[in-house]
């Protein structure tokens, strides 16, 4: 066992012990920890007041009541993640319910595979499980936590669900387009800042950098792109919106396409943060790149 080995069979019995329990437990013990949160992560919360008053163009009480949400709805994932195990294709209905799948399911009858746009938007864990546990050929790509025994446990209940897992980096992307060309979901977290390769432009009221994933792929395959996020409902259950497919014809020029696709998707993805402000992590550093440090893109 490596030095750190310990955490993941600790965060592992956790997990069991969590399990034992009812899921409306769940949800109010995980909704308790969301002042816990605050407290612990003190730079977070107030760099997330920052972003949101910045972004939503409100007061600081306004944006601390939407932060306080945000630490509730974060403190129910973080228990929901532990509780994942108890999903299953028999009771997904139970937790989570799809909106509008029959958008996906005509973009995924065009056989070209479909490229998901989502964000660490609601639970975004539960929502690529739903996915796969509702029937759909799911995969995505994922982001090594600092932790790696998290990691481990991460994508362990990732592949439990049926989820298939690339993880960055190598030959990842390699093997994430042959997905595609198997005609599966490929799922992106495209809300994080895209340093200086990405695409310029404003996001929430401020200069940003996006990364261009999404529509590198959609360039190169031709695959429809459709914004799936997950939110809380009145009882704190879970729905997956299914938007419409993302609309725009290519002119040829590809750095012209995935520059315009690329600010498309972060039009997209500020418009439901702006609607569901409780559900996006505003601490993330999705400005961090500055104007100056970037290559124009037309």
């Amino acid at each position: 066992m490596s030095r750190t080995g310990w955490q993941y069979y600790l965060a592992r019995g956790i997990s069991k012990l969590i399990c034992q329990f009812s899921y409306e437990r769940i949800i109010t013990w995980g909704r308790k920890l969301g002042p816990l949160g605050e407290k612990i992560l003190h730079k977070q919360r107030e760099r997330g007041i920052r972003h949101i008053m910045q972004g939503l163009s409100c007061t600081q009480k306004e944006a601390e009541t939407i932060i306080a949400a945000v630490f509730a709805n974060l403190g129910q994932s973080l228990l929901e993640i532990l509780y994942t195990p108890q999903l299953c294709k028999e009771n997904i209905h139970t937790f989570v319910t799809l909106e509008h799948e029959e958008r996906l399911q005509q973009a995924l009858d065009k056989n070209k595979g479909v490229i998901v746009l989502t964000a660490h938007f609601g639970n975004w864990e539960w929502m690529g499980a739903a996915l796969s546990l509702y029937g759909y050929p799911t995969t995505t790509i994922v982001k090594n936590q600092p932790n790696d025994q998290l990691t481990r446990l991460l994508n362990e209940h990732r592949r439990m669900m049926g989820l298939e897992v690339f993880e960055r980096g190598g030959n990842a992307m390699i093997i994430a387009a042959r997905a595609l060309r198997r005609k599966k979901i490929l799922g992106f977290l495209a809300d994080q800042d895209g340093g200086e390769d990405g695409v310029p432009d404003e996001f929430l009221g401020k200069f940003a950098s996006s990364p261009k994933g999404p529509a590198q792929f959609y360039c190169k395959f031709g695959s429809p792109i459709v914004p799936i996020f997950a939110i809380h409902d009145e009882q704190h259950h879970h729905r997956v919106l299914i938007g419409k497919e993302i609309a725009y014809e290519p002119t040829g020029d590809t750095t012209k396409d995935i520059a315009e696709v690329t600010r498309l998707l972060t039009a997209e993805t500020a418009r439901l943060i702006q609607t569901y402000p409780a559900e996006w992590l505003w601490f993330q550093h999705r400005w961090r790149t500055q104007q100056a440090s970037m290559h124009t893109e037309s």
